[in-house]
């Protein structure tokens, strides 16, 4: 009967171990939780229209400079109607200080025109930028040792104009990159500032269940891919499709293939894009 008792204690134990080892994972396990949204299918882009030739020689007019002449024109006219018309020294200055005074008021236009394009496109960016850094000191890119950063691509027919997808893009593999690392450390500090309160309750439960057990993971090659950006009420959602091969705890390199949507409040001005959701992807 003891030695019944002490196989059994010891077949608990390593069944126990072996349970504890099993649940160390990658950051998010290789599971879908948070945000889950149905992607709009892929659109092809549209040929671009070919643009008239230039003048040989010619400069293209940045945007806004075709205001320039009729509102200078305007200037020009006004100061000459009042000199011509106020007669004499006194009347000739006025009509100075009067075109000195239009012609201002049209070099403020033209920087009015040239800075609405920009002023759009700063709905997407914000304090901290688009998971770049978060709102703390900046720290160093976490990775694997043979870590790597494969071309990223954009789905045009699903992405706003404006937004910066290139710039978006190399953040997004960058805070990939870090979380696996800060999931490997238990680091609940730097996984807080990167998603939010609902996915960070998640990972924080996912860990707890870890344990003590110890996480390594390398990422051998990451590719992303912005599928599409959509704005809903208050918060702009980006959806990123993660492909590339990680290695766990020195084993054999393994396929990753996932959409992490992240989302931003555009109506707070010091909002940064946080991670919603993880959803494990059947597109091929």
């Amino acid at each position: 009967m003891k030695r019944f008792l002490m196989l059994l204690t010891i077949a608990l134990t390593s069944l126990s171990l072996f349970a504890a080892t099993a649940e160390a994972r990658r950051f998010g396990g290789g599971g879908s939780f948070g945000k889950q949204r149905t992607m709009t299918p892929q659109q092809a882009p549209k040929a671009p229209v070919a643009a008239p030739a230039p003048t040989p020689g010619a400069t293209p007019a940045p945007a806004g400079n075709k205001w320039l002449g009729p509102l200078a024109g305007l200037a020009i006219g006004a100061g000459l109607g009042a000199m011509f018309a106020g007669g004499g020294m006194g009347g000739g200055m006025g009509g100075i200080l009067m075109a000195l005074l239009a012609a201002g008021a049209v070099m403020l236009l033209i920087s009015k025109f040239r800075r609405q394009p920009q002023q759009t496109a700063m709905q997407y960016s914000g304090a901290g930028a688009p998971l770049i850094e978060p709102q703390s000191a900046q720290q160093p890119v976490y990775g694997g040792s043979a870590a790597s950063a494969a071309a990223s691509s954009t789905s045009q027919g699903n992405i706003p104009a404006d937004f910066p997808a290139q710039a978006f893009l190399r953040s997004a593999k960058t805070t990939f990159i870090r979380l696996q690392a800060a999931n490997d450390r238990k680091d609940l500090n730097d996984i807080r500032e990167y998603t939010t309160p609902e996915m960070f309750a998640e990972i924080s439960m996912q860990l707890q269940e870890r344990d003590n057990a110890t996480q390594k993971t390398d990422v051998l090659a990451i590719h992303g891919d912005l599928l599409q950006v959509v704005n809903e009420g208050d918060l702009a959602i980006a959806s990123v499709r993660f492909t590339g091969q990680l290695a766990e705890n020195n084993g054999a390199p393994e396929s990753v293939d996932e959409i992490w949507h992240v989302q931003k409040n555009l109506r707070d001005d010091k909002s940064v894009w946080l991670l919603a959701g993880i959803q494990q992807t059947t597109l091929h």
